[in-house]
């Protein structure tokens, strides 16, 4: 009875002591000989036979879009990579440290897979994780976060509307598949679902998904595994429509409205030169997006280049009518009213005439600019025929005659004033020849216009949606 009861005194006592024993993380430690001087876990990869393996399991979740630059076709992402991989050294039984399961330490205690970043051109800008965390199983975990400068060809054929296909290829720098054996943890679905769910920024791009895969390449004269994270994102071409493409239609839409204004004048001509000129300054910022090394011409741009052309059409097209206008309507050469005569014909009806060649005789023409109303005749015929020459009395009598002609001279000049401004406004009232024509070709132009940017905007809608 007593011996019995002293047993289970003995037994409530070593369960009390072995609840009541302290463990620390260093205890874990020095049972596995794990200092920062201990080449074996440092030095070579952590495998037992040589011929063994490393197999590097790797996720990477996309955490933001931090950038994406068409001239420099660069792709800027904040990622987070997850590694894990065994360590044949390290494993304890968790029961002899009270129930410890997984340590961290310093990252420079232990090897570590080189791997890296084909498409990455600039080092990583953020910190690297001073910690990594091992299990008693010897499973080792690292978790990093990657501001990435990588490289990503951007195919801009269909910008603004256009959606871009950048690849992170990862892979060891000298291991071969012998040694390292790489290869995802995660499945393209699992990598899309939780990229979205960690999503913080997406710069003016939405995320589409992510495609993983992975391939054995040939590289150095060794075989060695490449895990390809494939990461679709869409543009929002939202602000592209309002700010760019809209300002282009509206001031084709201003060149078509200049139909309207009139072709007398330059203020035709000043309308559409200014209408052009702004469409040529949204050229120039569009050539600050789009990258230089584009195999294809973007839609974009020939959706400026067409509106362009027909702006261009137009203009010309303004100019040629200006020009027949102008011929049209050029001033010939008018006979003034110095050496016009009064003649009548044999019908009897008294026409303006031109007095050059004539003589100079009362009888025969009457040249209505030569005698003004205070003129006096005698000495407009001494002017003719010399200081010397002398009035005679038929002169005289002419004289007497003349008075009764200077009184018809001068109704004549007010008539012919008269007849003069009539002609003229009734030319001006009816449309010349080249005027006649310029109202043809302003119609037929009018039309090819209107028919010439419909198709090309129909074309140009159908080319940016359609696959290619």
């Amino acid at each position: 009875m007593l011996v019995g009861f002293f047993c289970l005194f003995v037994l409530s006592a070593a369960d009390v002591a072995s609840s009541e024993k302290l463990c620390s993380y260093q205890d874990v430690l020095n049972h596995l000989n794990l200092t920062r001087n201990n080449e074996l876990f440092t030095m070579a990869r952590p495998v037992r036979d040589y011929r063994q393996s490393t197999n590097v399991s790797l996720d990477i979740l996309l955490y933001a879009i931090l950038d994406v630059r068409e001239t420099d076709q660069t792709f800027i992402p904040y990622v987070w990579m997850f590694l894990s991989w065994e360590n044949h050294h390290i494993s304890w039984d968790p029961a002899d440290f009270c129930g410890i399961e997984s340590i961290s330490i310093p990252t420079e205690m232990l090897w570590k897979p080189d791997l890296t970043i084909e498409e990455m051109t600039e080092k990583d800008r953020a910190p690297p994780s001073p910690y990594i965390i091992i299990k008693s199983d010897g499973v080792v975990k690292m978790q990093n976060d990657l501001v990435l400068v990588s490289t990503c060809r951007m195919h801009v054929y269909k910008f603004p509307f256009d959606t871009q296909s950048c690849n992170l290829s990862i892979k060891t720098i000298i291991h071969s598949v012998a040694e390292i054996h790489l290869f995802q943890n995660s499945s393209s679905k699992e990598a899309t679902e939780e990229s979205r769910e960690l999503m913080r920024t997406q710069y003016e791009w939405l995320f589409v998904n992510m495609k993983v895969t992975s391939q054995t390449v040939t590289s150095f004269g060794f075989d060695q595994d490449v895990v390809i994270y494939t990461i679709n994102m869409k543009r929002r071409s939202i602000l592209y429509i309002v700010n760019f493409l809209l300002p282009v239609l509206f001031f084709l839409c201003l060149d078509l409205s200049s139909f309207l204004i009139s072709e007398h004048g330059g203020e035709k001509l000043s309308f559409k030169i200014t209408v052009l000129l702004a469409v040529t300054v949204l050229q120039l910022i569009l050539n600050d997006i789009l990258p230089a090394s584009s195999n294809r011409i973007p839609l974009i741009a020939l959706y400026c280049i067409g509106v362009f052309g027909l702006m261009m059409l137009s203009l010309l097209e303004t100019i040629v009518v200006m020009y027949l206008i102008q011929k049209d309507s050029a001033p010939q050469e008018d006979k003034g009213e110095e050496g016009r005569c009064l003649k009548e014909n044999k019908q009897g009806e008294v026409n303006f005439h031109n007095c050059e060649g004539e003589e100079k005789t009362w009888n025969l023409c009457v040249c209505v600019s030569h005698v003004s109303a205070d003129e006096d005749p005698a000495e407009r015929l001494k002017m003719e025929h010399g200081p010397n020459y002398k009035v005679k009395e038929h002169d005289e009598d002419m004289t007497d005659e003349s008075e009764s002609f200077e009184k018809l001279a001068g109704d004549l000049r007010e008539a012919l004033k008269t007849l003069t401004l009539f002609l003229n406004r009734k030319e001006e009232g009816k449309p010349g020849y080249w005027t006649r024509k310029t109202r043809t070709i302003n119609k037929v132009f009018f039309v090819f216009y209107v028919t010439a940017a419909t198709l090309f905007l129909i074309c140009m809608f159908f080319h940016w949606n359609g696959e290619h």
